[in-house]
């Protein structure tokens, strides 16, 4: 008995399990993260967007007032980032179906489709926001 506790007191005090503080954030991490925030920051954008068909349902005045308040500087920037949030968790959705096909799991892969994630949605985005803005004049 006395062997086995010397045993256990000469171990290095370690962490229970691996945490931030141990593990250099790498894409596939961030990405990991960032989906996850998505998800959450599209159910807040949906309850506007419910809110802005609700006002369209309500009557002219009502629907003059959320649009705007959509049209201001701060609305638009939410729903840019509303945009972007629906483009990244998309593409973060595909880039799931694609290992769940079994695919894509080498580490150079999952760099690159975690690096196209990011890329693919900034540049969508600011594709559609361009279009609207120089189509139309602005929203």
């Amino acid at each position: 008995m006395a062997e086995a506790n010397s045993r256990h007191k000469a171990r290095p005090q370690r962490p229970l399990s691996p945490h931030l503080q141990i593990y250099k954030p790498e894409i596939n991490m961030v990405m990991s993260i960032v989906h996850r925030l998505t998800g959450a920051a599209l159910y807040f954008g949906t309850l506007i967007l419910a809110w802005w068909l609700i006002a369209a349902a309500a009557g002219p005045d009502s629907f003059n007032f959320a649009t705007g308040i959509l049209k201001s500087w701060p609305g638009q920037l939410v729903l840019v980032g509303y945009t972007w949030a629906f483009l990244h968790h998309m593409l973060g959705g595909l880039r799931h179906f694609i290992w769940d096909m079994g695919k894509g799991y080498d580490l150079a892969m999952i760099d690159q489709l975690s690096w196209s994630n990011l890329v693919l949605s900034v540049v969508l985005t600011a594709g559609i926001w361009g279009w609207v803005l120089t189509s139309r004049g602005g929203l």
